[in-house]
């Protein structure tokens, strides 16, 4: 599995080198559609977060740091680690906030210490020619990886397999919701939520470990 994770990693990590160096700091930069799009993929995955008292995140798959921003408009205590496996990515991230004192940005494909939540918004998506099965085992190792390095809950999102057919493309990967809600409240925690109805075609899973 290491040495298929690798090698999925080194393909990701192209393919986001290459979006960046075309479309900039932006959501397209790190393959959305757009602003509007984004900060409502970030306000659905806030929602596992108890921000009544301080807390510290990780945001993997960080990309240039964009849900750093939009927690620093809404919220003041807290600390955050960023990480991403694209170097293009964490450079830019870096120089956009060498000002700030509650972040960092890591070059690394799991986090680097556990926090009280974990989010990541849009890793399961780019599979590039990975079979079904093979992307599939890529998520639940990833999802492990997430689940142990939170100690209250986390978030994730992914492409749903409700999506229209004339709009879906092979090189993105499409999950069915019930399984990713069955999985995770089978494997991780009674408390799990499934948000279907904001408008993209995707989905975002909630899991709290604590309520």
């Amino acid at each position: 599995m290491n040495s298929s994770k690798d090698t999925i990693h080194a393909e990701v990590a192209n393919y986001y080198s290459r979006k960046l160096s075309e479309h900039g700091e932006s959501p397209r930069g790190v393959d959305w559609n757009g602003e509007e799009g984004q900060t409502l993929r970030f306000v659905q995955l806030s929602r596992v977060i108890d921000t009544g008292r301080p807390f510290s995140i990780n945001d993997i798959g960080c990309g240039y740091g964009a849900y750093y921003d939009f927690l620093s408009m809404k919220h003041r205590a807290f600390s955050y680690i960023g990480t991403d496996i694209c170097d293009d990515m964490i450079g830019v991230a870096r120089s956009r906030h060498s000002e700030v004192d509650n972040a960092k940005f890591l070059l690394s494909d799991r986090p680097v210490e556990p926090a009280a939540y974990s989010v990541a918004s849009g890793i399961f998506n780019v599979r590039m020619q990975r079979r079904d099965e093979e992307w599939l085992t890529y998520i639940k190792a990833t999802l492990d990886m997430i689940a142990e390095s939170s100690r209250e809950g986390f978030s994730f999102n992914c492409l749903t397999s409700y999506s229209d057919r004339d709009r879906m493309r092979d090189y993105l990967y499409y999950t069915d919701p019930a399984w990713a809600f069955d999985f995770c409240k089978r494997r991780y925690s009674p408390h799990v939520a499934l948000l279907h109805d904001y408008g993209l075609y995707e989905f975002t899973i909630l899991v709290r470990k604590k309520t």
